[in-house]
Formats: structure tokens, sequence, C-alpha cells
């Protein structure tokens, strides 16, 4: 047991939390260029099959975009689940980075590149490695988690970059939905039974 002690937080200090991460939420997202997720979409949708990954809450925030596109029948996979199979040529990794710089990221990225997959990356810096070696970039205006300036994000770390990636994520699959019109029950038969 922890011997910290921690205070409940208010009734106010909730609502003010309740406005600081909407409205950066929404400030971030507007300022997405709808041409860059078009852009991904289109490789994903091109691809033999989908990997994704992450570190931390970034790969957290990337699974549910996995679960999504498995909804519209793409086979996707986690990297670093223990079924997962060898990238190849014809698939695409989407990776979520905030620094782009990620050690263990910009490795799988390469690896990706080497064996001719396709490259999608999220990322709050267009001028990092992983920025650099995608096919595809979205670019958050968000603040990374090095970036602990309040200016940044009054949020801490990366929580405003890991919104937005599972906020990207969403748009993604609902733009596809909506695009190709797939009914609802056909969605629904692909959502897990073993639960």
């Amino acid at each position: 047991m922890s011997s910290i002690s921690l205070a409940t937080p208010t009734a106010s200090c909730v609502e003010d939390a309740i406005g600081v991460i909407s409205n950066e939420l929404t400030e971030t997202v507007r300022a997405l260029d709808p041409q860059e997720v078009a852009k991904a979409a289109g490789v994903v949708l091109g691809a033999r099959r989908i990997y994704v990954a992450g570190a931390g809450r970034s790969g957290l925030s990337l699974r549910f975009t996995a679960m999504r596109l498995m909804h519209l029948g793409l086979s996707v996979c986690v990297v670093g689940d223990t079924t997962t199979p060898a990238i190849e040529s014809g698939d695409v990794l989407i990776i979520a980075s905030g620094s782009g710089t990620t050690r263990g990221m910009v490795a799988i990225g390469e690896t990706a590149k080497k064996v001719g997959a396709h490259l999608v990356v999220l990322t709050t810096d267009a001028s990092s490695p992983l920025a650099k070696l995608a096919d595809e970039a979205i670019i958050v205006r968000a603040a990374g988690k090095q970036q602990v300036e309040r200016a940044a994000s009054k949020q801490y770390a990366g929580s405003l970059f890991e919104q937005a990636v599972l906020f990207v994520g969403d748009v993604m699959f609902h733009a596809i939905w909506q695009q190709n019109q797939i009914p609802t029950d056909v969605l629904w038969r692909r959502h897990a039974n073993l639960e």
C-alpha cells in the first residue's frame, strides 16, 4: 500500500479538468489535415495486412483503431502479440509516437520499410526520424511527453497526443465506414463474441 496521501478532487476541480481536456482536444483535432488522414486511409485500405505499434499509452490508443479496422473486415495485427506474423511487402505498419524518436518504434519502422512494407506515422514532429521514414505522416499539433512546459498543454506528459491518436483512428474508421456505406449489422457480426 502506498504511503502517499492524496486529496479527493472537488467537483469544481473535476469541472476544470473537463474544460481543459475537452478544449485542448477540440483545438488539436480541428488542426488536423484531412488530406493527411485521407492519404493514410488509402495506404491502409491498399494493404494486405495492417500492423499497429506504439509504446505505452500511444500503443494502447492504436489498439482501439486496430479493433475498428478489424470490424471493417480488414486483417489487423498488434505488434508484440504472440500471434503476430512477420511483416512483409504489401503490408502497412501504423506507428504512433509523439516525439517520433522512440528508439524501439524507429527500429520497428526501419524493419518494416526494409522488407517493403508501407509506414504510416502519427507524431507531433514533422521533422522526426519516424516522420521522415514514413510513407504518410499525420502530424498532430500536440505536446510530446517531453514537452513539460504548461504552454504546450495543461495536461500531463503526452496525454493530449494519446487522446488525439484515438480520435484520428476513429475518424479514419468512421470515414471509411461511411464512404463505403457498410451496414452496421455487417460490422456487428465481426464484433467479439467470446466475452
